[in-house]
């Protein structure tokens, strides 16, 4: 019977870092949110976009790692971690058009 199986990193494989992000969504969308992710942090990995199927044809996913400073200040002097405003799910899928 083989001993007790080690459970923990490889020493082999890097040590990995930053934000990890998986997107979906249509290929504006991925856009978007691609963009929006990079202008607040640097991008280490940039996955490849993958198609969908089935009730999800036409859309998208993508892995984005990113390195993002934790005490980053906003323009107006609070750090990121300050807080932030909530979004009223409610009205923005009212808002939501259909693609």
């Amino acid at each position: 019977m083989p001993g007790a199986r080690r459970d923990g990193p490889s020493s082999r494989d890097a040590r990995l870092s930053g934000l990890e992000v998986w997107l979906t969504g249509t290929p504006a969308e991925l856009d978007a949110a691609t963009s929006a992710l990079a202008d607040v942090g640097h991008l280490i990995q940039h996955g490849t976009r993958r198609s969908l199927t089935g009730a999800d044809a036409g859309r998208y996913r993508l892995y984005l790692r990113l390195s993002v400073a934790a005490d980053r200040r906003r323009p107006g002097g609070t750090t990121d971690a300050s807080g932030g405003a909530l979004i009223d799910l409610a009205a923005a899928r009212a808002a939501r058009r259909p693609a």
